[in-house]
């Protein structure tokens, strides 16, 4: 009896230490409990309350990431460039005279460590030869195809695997609460517009990146757009909040990156005149991930770092603040 009393006793005791870790209606599980976590919520809690001064209408509550090293993976190279590599390996196969351009045969050799060597000149080029040559619809086959079937070198988890969790709830989190999440990357668009619906939820039109050029052709099988030898517009740095004011014409209220590439993006919104919260995705985890920031050749974190000190942006410390790093965790 006096066991059976002792079992029961300790009953509300395990229950209580699982809710510490296991909170029901928790939006971000993944997320360990403190300021950052709390932060976010305050914000939309806020925002959302038709009884809050701070209350942002659903038309305005406009929230853009970042994608490289944001939402996913960037090391050690943009996830685009092992596409770009492996683009012009094919390519070169198919027609040996493409090894003979001095940059192609330099990735072929050395993989696409070779590419932190060219010039920016060099790196626009290699991405023109990898990205034309055939209309959009070709080209979105081609790239969906890639992504359903290759691994990362290092971690041998495919592509679309090495997303973040944590972000992925702090995405829904947001729709839940009537946010339209945008992705606004320096990567290609018509690159991560096959995959953004399936991996993020985000759907192909609320996709904002560099792009080709574009020409109309008519066929006899019907109009066509070719991707053309050049790049139109490079969606990076300064260029973000061009982006945003020409593809969704309103400032973001949240808006999330990792480095000095979206710094221009988290002013823009924290310029806006309604309540917005700015965040950055600081790499600290070399253990579970990668550490790097201010002396990074990807994603180098630097200024950024200390702009958002002065403004008490929202700095997530992913080594500390993230319970997981990748949705298999």
């Amino acid at each position: 009896m006096k066991r059976t009393f002792l079992f029961f006793l300790l009953i509300p005791v395990i229950f209580i230490s699982c809710e510490q870790t296991f909170v029901p209606g928790d939006p971000l599980p993944s997320w360990n409990d403190g300021d950052t976590k709390q932060s976010i919520i305050n914000y939309v809690e806020k925002v959302s309350d038709k009884n809050s001064d701070s209350y942002i209408e659903p038309v305005d509550r406009i929230a853009t990431f970042d994608n490289d090293g944001t939402l996913w993976t960037e090391q050690p190279t943009y996830f685009q460039f092992y596409f770009v590599v492996d683009r012009l390996r094919k390519l070169a196969e198919m027609n040996p005279d493409i090894a003979n351009d001095t940059l192609v045969r330099a990735l072929l050799d050395q993989g696409h460590e070779a590419i932190f060597t060219f010039s920016g000149e060099g790196i626009t080029r290699v991405i023109v030869m990898a990205s034309t040559g055939m209309n959009t619809d070709e080209y979105a086959d081609i790239v969906e195809e890639w992504i359903s079937t290759t691994k990362h070198p290092e971690t041998g988890m495919y592509f679309t695997d090495m997303i973040y969790q944590p972000m992925l709830e702090l995405l829904q989190y947001l729709r839940d609460n009537e946010f339209k999440t945008f992705i606004v990357s320096g990567g290609g668009i018509e690159f991560m517009r096959p995959w953004t619906m399936e991996t993020y939820g985000i759907p192909t039109h609320q996709v904002i990146g560099s792009t080709m050029a574009i020409e109309w052709e008519m066929t006899d099988d019907g109009p066509v757009l070719n991707r053309m030898p050049e790049m139109s517009f490079f969606n990076d740095k300064t260029n973000k909040p061009i982006a945003i004011n020409r593809c969704i014409g309103k400032k973001p209220v949240f808006a999330a990156g990792n480095s000095d590439g979206d710094l221009a993006m988290l002013q823009w919104s924290y310029s806006n005149a309604l309540p917005s919260f700015q965040l950055y995705v600081h790499h600290t985890d070399a253990e579970r991930e990668w550490a790097y920031d201010r002396d990074s050749h990807i994603g180098r974190l630097d200024k950024g770092l200390d702009v958002a000190a002065e403004n008490g942006w929202t700095v997530v410390d992913m080594k500390s603040d993230w319970k997981v790093i990748w949705p298999e965790e």
